[in-house]
């Protein structure tokens, strides 16, 4: 299959930087998949689970959210405010932030000023639990 040079990108670090032959991400439009030679496209990322196939054909799992996907002339980049990999996630913190976040929601009203910072937090930890498998 076909390849294209993929940089995923967070605040933090490079997480990324190489060849691959797809990408699956969730923008806020639903579920995108890059594949070689994808006509430029620009989309903002939403909260859901990636999934990288590198050019040896090895599928890698993560957690993203937030940010940018961009696709330039055959260079890939997604700039993600968080990128976890799989294999990176503590499940036990998941879970445990899924417990935090129910507990908050619960407790507000949906017209509450933090009631969208809470579901998002929710999300997060779905989507984190949900990588991690």
């Amino acid at each position: 299959m076909a390849v294209y040079h993929l940089q995923i990108v967070t605040p933090d670090r490079m997480v990324f930087d190489g060849q691959a032959e797809r990408l699956i991400v969730r923008t806020v439009g639903g579920d995108v998949c890059i594949l070689a030679r994808h006509i430029d496209y620009a989309a903002p990322l939403g909260i859901g689970v990636a999934r990288v196939t590198d050019d040896k054909g090895v599928t890698r799992v993560a957690a993203c959210s937030g940010g940018m996907l961009s696709v330039a002339r055959g260079e890939v980049r997604l700039i993600a405010t968080t990128f976890e990999w799989a294999d990176e996630i503590d499940a036990a913190r998941a879970a445990h932030a899924q417990q935090e976040a129910e507990k908050k929601l619960s407790a507000m009203r949906k017209d509450d000023v933090d009631y969208a910072l809470a579901e998002a937090k929710l999300k997060r930890a779905l989507i984190r639990q949900q990588a991690k498998g």
